[in-house]
């Protein structure tokens, strides 16, 4: 605004923008930091939905054009517009009216009144990407090495009467996922969707290139290959003994001895009594993208790991264990699920790392 009325348009660049009003290094990444982009947009949703409410039609009219950070200023209808002085000066009551409606807008967009949630501020660099969410989900390998699979029917020739076998499930491939894992899916894409907030979902089939088009969201763990990668250089991450495959544990990588966080699975499902989990996020310096990870050892793991991440309440607990500035840190996280016949208990988080 005030560059505008004083003619100095020019300086009105993202870069700009990002240094005088944000704070930001003159040499930062704007596309790792879309922070300017982001805000101009709730800018023209917040002034847009000011001059919808009624009695604002004779004031004065301050529109953001897409693509620019040059204020421009509009008449009611039916009023003339007064040339500007010689001097550039604008009109005292012009500049009042402008002043007014931008202070309304940036007070409804910033909302000083309120504390952001640990939830709000967990999510916040996912939400503020400039890119669509891609949710990339285990899938089961198991059944990739059945013989004899035939290509499957149409899904109209499919008598509904016959029961799924495993070769049906065979000839599914990339279409089959895990109950646990889509429980975990479809929370993530709830809490984005209902923050509108753009997502894709890929499988097994996801590459290196899908994952640097923007933020990510790894779900699963032992049938999840980029989860095993990519957490596999941090504090935490996961383990699986060559010669006993039956046990896998969450690794502590400061703390090598601990074997607590251990799953067998050798022992029936029904048996099992505890799982574990790792969340984490982290702007992976591979991809040059924020990760986010929700994945568990067992199917458990995985569906605490997806109630913690979306949970208000659960994720409350993080701020006890969370430094000053956390929101700005990596993190990563281990968290525990009793199970009890089968059926997973709330998360608690047991350890937290950030950096």
């Amino acid at each position: 605004m005030e560059h505008t009325l004083e003619g100095l348009t020019t300086q009105l660049k993202e870069r700009t923008l990002g240094v005088e009003v944000f704070g930001r290094d003159p040499e930062y990444d704007t596309n790792v930091d879309p922070v300017v982009r982001t805000t101009a947009g709730e800018i023209r949703k917040r002034i847009a939905q000011y001059y919808h409410e009624p009695g604002r039609e004779n004031e004065v009219r301050i529109d953001l054009p897409s693509g620019s950070y040059v204020p421009e200023f509009h008449l009611p209808v039916g009023r003339a517009v007064p040339a500007p002085p010689s001097s550039r000066k604008w009109p005292v009551g012009l500049v009042a009216a402008a002043a007014m409606v931008l202070v309304a807008a940036a007070v409804a967009w910033t909302k000083p009144w309120t504390t952001p949630t640990a939830l709000e501020q967990f999510w916040k660099p996912i939400l503020d990407s400039p890119s669509p969410v891609l949710l990339c989900v285990g899938q089961p390998r198991v059944l990739s090495a059945i013989p004899g699979a035939q290509p499957a029917a149409a899904e109209s020739e499919r008598d509904p009467d016959v029961p799924v076998t495993v070769q049906d499930l065979h000839r599914l491939g990339n279409q089959h996922v895990a109950l646990s894992d889509a429980m975990t899916l479809t929370r993530v894409a709830g809490l984005l969707q209902s923050r509108g907030k753009a997502f894709h979902i890929r499988g097994r089939a996801t590459t290196l290139t899908d994952l640097r088009d923007g933020p990510v969201v790894l779900i699963g763990a032992f049938n999840n290959e980029w989860t095993l990668r990519l957490t596999g250089e941090q504090r935490f991450s996961f383990e699986r003994d060559p010669k006993t495959p039956e046990i896998s544990w969450i690794r502590d990588r400061q703390n090598p001895s601990n074997t607590t966080w251990r799953v067998d699975y050798s022992m029936p499902y029904l048996k099992l009594t505890e799982d574990y989990a790792i969340i984490s996020r982290v702007m992976d310096p591979t991809l040059e993208r924020m990760v986010v990870v929700a994945a568990g050892i067992a199917k458990f793991g995985t569906i605490a790991a997806g109630e913690f991440l979306t949970d208000p309440a659960q994720m409350q607990t993080l701020l006890k264990k969370a430094p000053a500035n956390w929101d700005r840190k990596n993190f990563e996280a281990v968290i525990e699920t009793k199970v009890i016949n089968g059926n997973c208990g709330p998360p608690r988080l047991v350890a937290a790392h950030f950096w």
